[in-house]
């Protein structure tokens, strides 16, 4: 029997995991998944394996967390992607979500229940829409008290300590600029020790009332383990590895073993500490890049992760056992994952010398059309890693190879590294890009006249300026929700995005003339070549008006351009059937110009 090679919709009927949880007594797995072809809260009765529905509302889900009691679940939906979680709760066997923090146009985040569940804890923008309040909802009576206003950036609560008498809050001056304070009898501690140079505390957690664990680049370019001794004020660097970066930490209390999560570059690693003996081992980690890890009373891990060939899975590891098993299954319906292309780790100079990592996913020679896509990734200071892309494989699959330069402003290189976006969105990154194009076409992995370009959120503004300054590496151009004015850009994101953006993009009246000149706006002369531009309606991060600037700018010159909108989408495709349909739409327009 002969079969047709997959379409579109084979790839992107690949099931997603957004988001997990596992009951205390660990015998029910609650997870968020498109399961229907839209993002529900399902579960799965372990060690039984087949997931049965909680949710019918058909909504991405940002906050889950059981209740310790094994009573009754917080969970957090949106609405079509517009990020105002809403808050409510739900029994393990699913029904009636019932509301418990409402507020239209606001957003609700870090859902914390304490230990006896009567009382809930969350940061919301609700009252302070720029610095963000946390506040304490008492679940039986109702009763609500604002225990944190936040002040000069957004301020974040991010754990309690054990008798839940004091707090740990995150404030966030910039991506790189984070610290985090004790709230403990009316006074506040900083954790890290005082400093003119900036530096982030990632995590925090605390093992009794009088010690607490963080993750930190203080006076360092990685992030490291460091402890803080509340009797003493005292801060200490616990264990750092070289050019690693720690992510976040997990505390298992009958153990004493911190779990680490960290990330080199494009992968991430796992590792485990022991408190009492100061000894750090590596563990062996089914998946090349780690969502989220939760760690067990009983000190068995679960852990969403992915891979370049396999995508979303849970997995879980006993105490007693040191393999991994895959609690769910999803691959690629009717595709091997030995069909599926894992990419080449790549490095090269760029034009001041400094070393780019980038990833290549190279077309098998018997399907290959002999084009690469430019891909730009999102954040800007985020990276592009060994993880599993629907769009990625899909594209090899029919004969593209995709080049996905990790460009300086990229996490998992330094602190350093990092901080070199900030301020200087449209010059190094830019020529990090193109130096990256030189590189494959000197080296014979690219022809000068078979470069395509694609990029979403911080890649589709990349997309944009590259095209305007640089038409001739390009034959057409897809811009899937990028800023197209940074003055705009800077005015219209989220309120408690605000204080960051001078730092992170620019000052508009220190930095006008740069921002001028790093707007793709500026550049409609050069976008000459045929170009999509794709737009989610509800973005609340790169609002529609950015693109429908640069469309209709083009459109009045007269230029060759398409332009969908989805109007049930936000920053990203959450319905399968949008997957879709954005994904064809895609494939469609660059085989226009094989």
């Amino acid at each position: 029997m002969k079969f047709q090679k997959p379409d579109v919709e084979q790839f992107f009927k690949t099931f997603g995991i957004q988001n997990f949880t596992i009951s205390p007594d660990e015998k029910q797995l609650v997870f968020s998944t498109n399961l229907s072809g839209k993002y529900n809260l399902w579960a799965m009765d372990l060690p039984n394996q087949f997931p049965y529905p909680l949710t019918f509302n058909d909504q991405s889900c940002q906050e889950l967390t059981y209740d310790k009691n094994g009573q009754f679940l917080i969970v957090g939906f949106d609405k079509d992607g517009d990020e105002n979680t809403q808050l409510y709760a739900i029994q393990p066997q699913g029904g009636e979500l019932k509301p418990v923090r409402i507020q239209e146009g606001h957003r609700h985040m870090n859902a914390i229940l304490s230990k006896d569940g009567k009382k809930l804890y969350y940061t919301s923008t609700k009252d302070n829409a720029m610095c963000l309040n946390a506040y304490c909802f008492n679940l039986e009576t109702e009763e609500e008290t604002i225990i944190n206003e936040g002040k000069d950036a957004a301020t974040y609560l991010a754990t309690l300590s054990p008798d839940e008498s004091s707090q740990i809050y995150g404030k966030h001056f910039a991506n790189t600029y984070s610290l985090a304070y004790l709230h403990k009898n009316g006074k506040e501690y900083r954790l890290t020790p005082e400093t003119d140079q900036q530096h982030t505390v990632s995590d925090v957690l605390f093992v009794s009332e009088t010690t607490i664990y963080l993750v930190t680049d203080y006076d360092d370019d990685f992030s490291y383990l460091a402890k803080y001794d509340v009797n003493t004020n005292q801060f200490s660097k616990v264990v750092s590895l070289e050019n690693e970066d720690f992510k976040s930490i997990k505390y298992n209390e009958k153990s004493q073993k911190i779990y680490i999560v960290s990330e080199k570059g494009v992968e991430d690693f796992l590792y485990v500490f022991d408190i009492e003996s100061g000894e750090l081992k590596k563990l062996e980690t089914p998946t090349s890049v780690i969502e989220k890890l939760i760690v067990t009373e009983d000190d068995n891990l679960y852990v969403l992760g992915r891979s370049a060939t396999r995508p979303f899975n849970i997995y879980k590891r006993s105490d007693t056992e040191n393999t991994w098993v895959r609690c769910t299954n999803y691959g690629v319906p009717g595709v091997n994952e030995e069909e599926l292309v894992h990419p080449d780790v790549v490095t090269y100079p760029s034009f001041d010398g400094l070393e780019i990592e980038a990833l290549f996913f190279k077309a098998n020679e018997d399907v290959s059309n002999g084009h690469v896509i430019l891909w730009p990734h999102g954040g800007p200071q985020a990276a592009e890693r060994k993880f599993f892309r629907a769009m990625f494989q899909f594209l090899v699959n029919r004969g593209y190879s995709i080049f996905a330069p990790n460009f300086r402003g990229s996490t998992g290189y330094g602190l350093e590294f990092t901080k070199m976006v900030e301020g200087d969105w449209g010059h190094g990154p830019r020529l990090d890009n193109i130096e990256g194009l030189e590189w494959l076409i000197n080296n014979g992995y690219a022809n000068r006249d078979k470069i395509l370009l694609l990029g979403g959120s911080y890649g589709g503004y990349m997309a944009l300026l590259l095209h305007g300054m640089h038409p001739e590496y390009f034959k057409a151009v897809i811009d899937i929700f990028g800023p197209s004015d940074l003055f705009s850009f800077i005015d219209s994101v989220p309120e408690h995005w605000k204080p960051v953006m001078n730092q992170w993009v620019g000052d508009p009246v220190k930095d006008r003339d740069k921002l001028i000149e790093f707007s793709p706006i500026t550049h409609l002369d050069g976008m000459v070549k045929p170009m999509l531009v794709i737009q989610g309606a509800n973005d609340p991060r790169v609002v529609k008006a950015e693109s429908d600037k640069i469309v209709q700018a083009l459109q009045e010159k007269g230029r060759d351009i398409e332009y969908l909108v989805l109007e049930d989408e936000g920053h990203g495709f959450s319905k399968k059937e949008n997957e879709i349909k954005v994904n064809r739409k895609i494939l469609e327009f660059f085989d226009r110009f094989i």
